[in-house]
């Protein structure tokens, strides 16, 4: 583990991270006194107890721990995917796609570690997912995964327009803990990034002229029809109890200003796609 490249990864995502606790000087100076007297094994030890003091309010949260280890299995899910695919170096991927892939993956990974260290300081233990588990044929459903640029643009699609609504849809259990709610507020803005970066892509690729940024009703942008459930819930045109499709603005308009919450079963639902039969997530 190299714990200071953890720390730049976190600090990508959170760019305050250090103004939570210390000085990054201190900070760092604090990790290397570890570092220099306990063995290897102990510093996820000290790791945690750095951030125990920027993300801890007290004593743990077994609530907040489930919402942001069920975060942690939806990231590591698709960073597993996204390595896999840079790793295979598809030649049909083209040059520029596999640099805004490589950003995004280090993204992800930026997520996982802060992630990571916000349960440990919580007093939990992250989930792992072990390889062997998933497959992201969809059970022979994409025969190129991490090769067919298209199925690779549509896969990043989903993904992330799911990541965009789990995050929001988890966000009121993480109310009473300001700072971890905050934290998981960041990476949802980037994961929505993320999401209108692929769907940009795969419009200018596939000349899919209605592809837009944004999500019109519960359209699904050409996707296969088992990805539906990304989508639906998402044609909604009122919001606290307030009609928008008034005045001249459309119920596609409506529905394209607010993005809808997802509940946990419909998430674990579609991320089981992309598991092992007796893999599943439960």
């Amino acid at each position: 583990m190299n714990i200071f490249n953890i720390l730049t990864e976190i600090e990508k995502v959170d760019p305050e991270v250090y103004a939570r606790f210390d000085s990054r000087r201190r900070v760092f100076k604090h990790l290397g006194g570890f570092g220099k007297k306990l063995a290897a094994a102990a510093i996820p030890v000290a790791f945690g107890a750095v951030f125990n003091k920027a993300y801890g309010q007290g004593t743990s949260n077994a609530a907040i721990i489930s919402i942001l280890n069920f975060a942690l299995t939806a990231e590591l899910t698709d960073s597993t995917y996204y390595r896999k695919v840079l790793e295979a170096n598809g030649a049909a991927l083209p040059a520029t796609f596999k640099t805004g892939l490589t950003l995004i993956r280090d993204n992800e990974l930026g997520h996982v570690a802060t992630l990571q260290a916000a349960i440990t300081a919580l007093g939990g233990t992250p989930v792992t997912i072990a390889e062997t588990r998933l497959d992201f044929t969809a059970g022979g459903r994409l025969p190129n995964p991490f090769t067919d640029y298209a199925t690779v643009l549509a896969l990043g699609q989903a993904f992330e327009d799911t990541g965009v609504r789990a995050y929001k849809g988890q966000a009121p259990g993480l109310m009473t803990n300001d700072m971890v709610l905050q934290t998981a507020l960041q990476i949802h803005s980037v994961e929505a990034r993320h999401a209108a970066y692929f769907r940009r892509m795969r419009r200018d690729s596939q000349n899919l002229a209605t592809n837009q940024p944004w999500i019109t009703m519960k359209d699904r942008g050409g996707l296969p029809d088992w990805t539906q459930p990304v989508y639906d819930g998402e044609e909604l045109t009122t919001q606290a109890t307030v009609p928008i499709a008034t005045n001249g603005i459309s119920a596609d308009s409506a529905s394209e200003a607010f993005d809808e919450p997802l509940d946990r079963a419909t998430v674990i639902a579609i991320l089981n796609n992309f598991y092992l039969a007796g893999q599943k997530l439960s």
